[in-house]
């Protein structure tokens, strides 16, 4: 990742909060995919973005924090979680995971996975878990949600304040899951940047 000029978000901003989740296994696969990798890596562009998202949240909500589960991801890891998901069709298991064969923009370092949480990293209820394979996790379908009481209107409010202070840093929401945010398209990635194997 350093040799490819990433660089680790939090000596861009020390308040923002990292645990990533595929060096645990607390994730869908349930096993550590990083190994040794522990920091969040991202392209020096998209880290500055999300320097601006924090301090866009901190300015409304000085107690939280934005907490980043999954940043720039090397292809081999990709790859990992693309064959755990057997079972779903591929155009099933491309809305959750990026066809490793095109890349997903993490592997560019220009994606960001993440949630907003208190100073000392408690995050907040979003309705459902990081990386929850369904319609619960769908930003597109809140309103509806919430409507059948599936989920809270806090909940609602909770992804909108991390939504609100992403899109101030400059980034994109995506439709599946209300974690994962680009700073720039796939097709830009692919332009301006070197996959990370």
């Amino acid at each position: 990742m350093i040799s490819q000029k990433l660089v680790d978000v939090q000596q861009v901003d020390p308040s923002i909060l990292v645990e990533l989740k595929y060096s645990t296994t607390d994730n869908f696969v349930g096993k550590d995919v990083y190994g040794e990798l522990t920091r969040a890596y991202m392209q020096p562009m998209a880290a500055q973005k999300l320097a601006k998202a924090s301090r866009s949240l901190q300015a409304k909500h000085p107690d939280l924090r934005l907490l980043v589960y999954d940043a720039a991801r090397p292809r081999a890891a990709q790859w990992k979680l693309w064959n755990a998901l057997p079972d779903l069709p591929e155009r099933e298991r491309q809305k959750y995971v990026a066809d490793p064969r095109k890349g997903s923009i993490h592997n560019y370092g220009c994606a960001v996975d993440l949630t907003v949480a208190t100073k000392d990293g408690k995050a907040l209820d979003m309705g459902t878990k990081y990386d929850f394979f369904g319609e619960l996790a769908y930003p597109s379908r809140e309103e509806e949600l919430l409507k059948a009481g599936k989920l809270t209107k806090q909940q609602v409010e909770n992804r909108r304040i991390l939504r609100d202070a992403m899109r101030a840093g400059g980034f994109s929401p995506i439709e599946f899951e209300w974690w994962h945010f680009n700073a720039l398209s796939r097709e830009k990635a692919k332009m301006v940047f070197r996959i990370v194997e």
